[in-house]
């Protein structure tokens, strides 16, 4: 959600490095390119392409100079991203970028030949900067992209352009997607080229019936304008979704019939069945608790359901476990069977899936699959991250295709949290490593063996100082959470400490990690160990630990009242702790951590003195129905709506003792302004006096305009020191 860490959201500056480390595996992914061999992998490095022997790091070779990336009498162009072709001769360049939303997915395109030795724009008579996803034909003759919310293709030998869809309009979406698509299920590139390069599947949304939210820019212009964004909130209808294949010859497009109202349900996935004759799809249903999985014929668009599943709380769609990105499918024998997550008996488990439907259990235990990582299928094995045995940590296991015992691949002497960016052929890998005390490093290595062939080698910091300590503490409800505490630098134990804890608490994300990062607040300015402060986060059910799925779930049409009352019952054990200020506790978030903030102040303030929130959800039934409805229910009637308002920390205003900091961006497009209105007004109506930081027009981020950054975290530390002085006493 927004929560999402943003809510994806991110507890921003804080949440931010964690979740960036925490997601190194997709970082690394996005920016490695691999050679068809797998052996080498291309980089960007001074303003030129470079390929690497990933088996000797010190070979590397020019692929494309600067100059060769220099168009006539124009500057040289600054590569932001870039594909390589099957073959090897040309380059697709991505420049010029421009946000959507929340990502750098708008810009200019250049293709390099370095056969003729020829650079080119593609789509230079569409406006600039308006190209997105452009991407090569598997048989390299050809791109595709969309601009205008159209799909064009054009020839790579004589430069025509052909447009192939023309209803594209602001509402109506044809190769991309909209807001809560983008923001919720990770899907932004809409398009997929058939592996005969014959044609194209897309997603076309139509978004004409979403409620537009205005937001007031006050800042830019001598008059405020108006910003509109397409939002549904939670009980609003979704845009309708369909899934087209467009013949690239003939220009025509063939709809893939799948059963269902099209604006009742969700197509989060969807991607060539390992042919040129069908698709397959996944369809959520709007509660997001049914999942069907459809391979649907390209030439007259029947389709046949191969897998359903139900489950009493929510499903969580193949992105949301394999590192946010939906591409790719997983397909192996040849294109008889796929492997699937599915968490549908406790755990969430891999299965392979036949084409007919026919499931078999790959990974058997009380563990769970945190996310494939590369498929092996010469040496019959999947290699997957997954810790059974700390929830704080991740590791790369292997098993065999067939089933049987999970081998733990990641070394043993390296506790923490491992991630890998495996090349094609499987003999070789990018290894990022950390923890709480280990700084982030890189090596390349061998599988399955996992030797060490190149980069830097991987060394514990065993003489690290001021570590995060982590820790397990039971509530009275039998809850067993993980924590970890950073503990002041002079720490005397007869002394009594003031606590900041940091929480998020929603299912987007986690806090209590062993990874580089965590125990440090980027709000703070100095050092908060230094100055005397106990600084701490627990983890309670709902969060996404691999723990199980009762553990996940727990929080179902709960968000707002179990994963804060695991808090502060936690909370209520640690202020046990002789060296523990129970008159000096407070709690800070961003986001959904923002929103945990007001809910443990407001419904816990014996516990919480000060707390300070950020870019919170006010009430529940402000935010977007992706998100909200997938963990709380569709709110179709009072009752429905009712868990929303008994979760949102707007009902329990009123109950405000402690001392409150509240900031909040005027342009968010993510937690809407509005949320801070709303809360306004419930404190003033009872007399409830707080702090306001309104930041204006900065967006969820808090992040925009010379100054912000520093200025936020002086007001936080200041706020901070004022209202829960430091120091032992």
């Amino acid at each position: 959600m927004y929560m999402k860490f943003y809510r994806s959201g991110l507890f921003f500056l804080t949440a931010l490095l964690l979740i960036l480390l925490q997601n190194t595996a997709l970082a690394q992914r996005a920016a490695v390119n691999w050679t068809k061999d797998g052996y080498q992998y291309y980089r960007i490095t001074g303003g030129q392409i470079i390929m690497i022997d990933a088996r000797d790091t010190s070979k590397k070779t020019v692929f494309i100079t600067k100059e060769e990336l220099t168009p006539a009498g124009k500057p040289p162009i600054s590569v932001k991203r870039f594909t390589v072709s099957d073959d090897n001769k040309k380059v697709l360049i991505n420049t010029n970028t421009q946000k959507v939303w929340r990502y750098d997915t708008r810009g200019d395109y250049w293709v390099y030949d370095s056969n003729t030795k020829k650079l080119w724009q593609l789509g230079k008579n569409l406006p600039a900067s308006s190209l997105m996803f452009a991407k090569f034909s598997p048989d390299g003759s050809k791109a595709a992209y969309v601009s205008g919310h159209n799909i064009y293709m054009e020839d790579l030998a004589d430069g025509s352009v052909k447009q192939l869809t023309t209803d594209g309009t602001q509402t109506l979406i044809n190769g991309t997607f909209d807001w809560a698509y983008e923001e919720e299920f990770g899907c932004r590139d809409g398009f997929r080229w058939s592996p005969d390069s014959k044609s194209i599947a897309y997603w076309q949304l139509d978004a004409s019936k979403i409620k537009t939210y205005l937001m007031l820019n006050t800042t830019d212009s001598v008059y405020p304008y108006v910003v509109p964004v397409e939002y549904p909130v939670a009980g609003e209808d979704p845009s309708s979704c369909k899934v087209g294949v467009v013949n690239t010859a003939t220009g025509t497009t063939t709809w893939i019939n799948v059963p269902g109202d099209a604006v009742q349900h969700y197509i989060p996935n969807m991607e060539w069945a390992d042919n040129s004759n069908e698709v397959i799809l996944e369809q959520l249903n709007r509660a997001q608790n049914e999942s069907r999985v459809f391979i649907g014929n390209v030439s007259n668009g029947t389709t046949r359901v191969i897998r359903e599943e139900h489950n009493d709380s929510w499903i969580d769609v193949k992105a949301r476990v394999a590192g946010g990105d939906p591409v790719g499918w997983g397909w192996i024998e040849k294109g008889k069977s796929f492997l699937w997550l599915s968490e549908k008996d406790g755990w969430r488990h891999l299965y392979k899936i036949t084409r007919e439907g026919k499931e078999s259990l790959i990974t058997k235990g009380n563990y769970d699959v945190i996310g494939i990582d590369m498929i092996d299928e010469a040496l019959g094995y999947v290699y997957f991250i997954a810790s059974p045995d700390n929830a704080t940590q991740k590791y790369l296991y292997k098993i065999k295709l067939s089933g049987g015992t999970a081998e733990r691949v990641s070394p043993a002497d390296e506790p923490g949290t491992h991630s890998y960016d495996i090349s094609p052929n499987g003999k070789v890998a990018l290894h990022n490593f950390s923890n709480s005390y280990t700084r982030p490093q890189s090596e390349v290595i061998s599988l399955p063996a996992h030797k060490h062939i190149g980069g830097t080698v991987i060394s514990v910091d065993k003489n690290a100082k001021n570590k995060p300590e982590f820790f397990k503490v039971t509530t009275v409800d039998g809850i067993e959470m993980d924590g970890w505490m950073v503990k002041p630098t002079n720490f005397d134990p007869n002394k009594k400490y003031p606590v900041l804890f940091t929480v998020y608490g929603e299912p987007a994300g986690q806090t209590v990690t062993d990874t580089w990062g965590t125990g440090r607040n980027r709000l703070y300015e100095g050092s908060m160990a230094d100055d005397g402060y106990i600084y701490m986060s627990v983890e309670g059910r709902g969060a996404p630990a691999p723990k199980g799925t009762a553990w996940r779930k727990a929080i179902y049409k709960n968000i707002g009242i179990i994963n804060i009352r695991d808090q502060a019952m936690a909370a209520k054990e640690i202020i046990k702790w002789p060296f523990v200020d129970s008159a000096r506790i407070a709690v800070h978030g961003w986001s959904g951590g923002g929103s945990s903030t007001l809910n443990l102040m407001f419904q816990y303030g014996d516990i919480y003195k000060t707390g300070i929130a950020v870019a919170a959800v006010g009430n529940q039934l402000t935010y977007d129905n992706i998100y909200q409805e997938r963990y709380m229910g569709v709110p179709t009637d009072d009752a429905g709506r009712a868990v929303f308002i008994k979760g949102s920390p707007v009902t329990y205003a009123k109950n405000l003792k402690g001392n409150l900091l509240y900031i909040h961006g005027t342009g968010d497009d993510n937690v809407h302004y509005k949320n801070a209105e709303l809360l306004i007004d419930e404190l003033v109506k009872y007399n409830r006096q707080f702090q306001l930081m309104s930041y204006p027009n900065r967006t969820h981020s808090i992040s925009e305009g010379e100054g912000t950054t520093q200025h936020l975290r002086t007001l936080f530390t200041q706020y901070l020191k004022a209202k829960c002085p430091p120091g032992g006493r």
